[in-house]
């Protein structure tokens, strides 16, 4: 083979490699999109450590809940004394026949988007329930007061997404919250709800149509701001609504893995500080009676010597006519 057609192999090849690697990129730099479930994780400034603990405990979880991940593998690329011989172009389409047919079943169980948003990463998830996975982490945190994490902060659930324009969010959410709140089901719940790079969804807005719209598929649903059963997650990150309906979410420290790791708050002895506060108010009653009887005392003895000056002005009086009469006798 001539070295021209050498070096227009080489180039070949090179194109083909740039090709490749602009492919994994694009890939990579994919973006959360409508349709679409999985989790949102919130971090403190470095993203790519916080994906790095997201997948490891992600994966430590799943595998308990839903069993180790099954990877088919994909035998079908051709080796490199192949491609040398074949045409690029061949190669290329091959490649791209290639992924196509193989795309679906490599496509991971966890995978790492592009949220929208500063400090936000999306898990993408496939085959498997997030919002159970992610209470049953934050359960088992929780329990154990064990931190696996140190950039992480919040892990939100995703089971539902659509255009964040309040139209389209309510008349998703219409069918979405049905296995909740549509008669016979109801609960008492509470919206969180947040937006990031959005600003035409105002908060007071979205959470008061949406309570109306719960309010709607059963009567009996009632709002509770401090222990609810359920709360109703709303996140909207530029055009894309993220809604879940979670348990425990204040239980579990609105879902931030740093918190739920505290130690708890002892609770009071209800027994004790019930006791505490009778002999309190039995205190104050025994104090109010003494100084009734102290105030009592003191009308008594002023009564008293108000009627004493009365009884010597009136003496007074009578010594005076005494003396007035034997004037007068005189």
């Amino acid at each position: 083979m001539s070295d021209a057609a050498n070096d227009s192999r080489k180039r070949g090849k090179r194109r083909y490699a740039a090709g490749h690697q602009h492919s994994k990129r694009w890939k990579g730099s994919r973006e959360l999109e409508v349709g679409m479930q999985g989790i949102l994780i919130t971090c403190n400034m470095n993203e790519r450590k916080c994906t790095a603990e997201a997948f490891n405990l992600l994966n430590e979880y799943a595998d308990e809940l839903f069993g180790p991940e099954k990877l088919q593998n994909n035998n079908g690329s051709s080796s490199g004394e192949d491609e040398d011989e074949e045409d690029v172009d061949e190669a290329l389409k091959k490649e791209v026949e290639q992924l196509k047919a193989s795309g679906a079943k490599q496509e991971r169980r966890f995978q790492a988007l592009v949220s929208g948003a500063n400090n936000v990463i999306f898990i993408k998830t496939k085959n498997l329930e997030s919002d159970k996975l992610v209470h049953r982490i934050l359960s088992d945190l929780h329990t154990t007061k064990k931190n696996k994490s140190r950039v992480i902060l919040r892990m939100l659930p995703v089971t539902g997404t659509c255009k964040a324009f309040q139209e389209d969010m309510l008349k998703y959410m219409t069918t979405f919250l049905e296995p909740w709140f549509l008669t016979p089901n109801s609960g008492t719940y509470q919206i969180a709800f947040k937006a990031r790079n959005s600003s035409h969804n105002k908060r007071d807005e979205v959470i008061k149509a949406v309570a109306g719209l719960v309010g709607k598929l059963n009567p009996k649903n009632k709002v509770d701001l401090t222990n609810p059963e359920l709360t109703i997650i709303v996140e909207v990150i530029k055009a894309v609504c993220c809604i879940s309906v979670v348990k425990d979410y204040n239980l579990y420290r609105k879902y931030n893995v740093q918190e739920v790791v505290k130690e708890d708050t002892p609770k009071p002895d209800v027994t004790t500080d019930t006791k505490e506060v009778c002999d309190a108010e039995e205190a104050k009653k025994e104090e109010a009676k003494k100084e009734e009887a102290k105030k009592e005392e003191a009308k008594e003895e002023e009564a008293k010597e108000e009627e004493a000056k009365e009884e010597e002005v009136k003496k007074g009086d009578q010594d005076n006519n005494v003396l007035e009469d034997n004037k007068e006798a005189d």
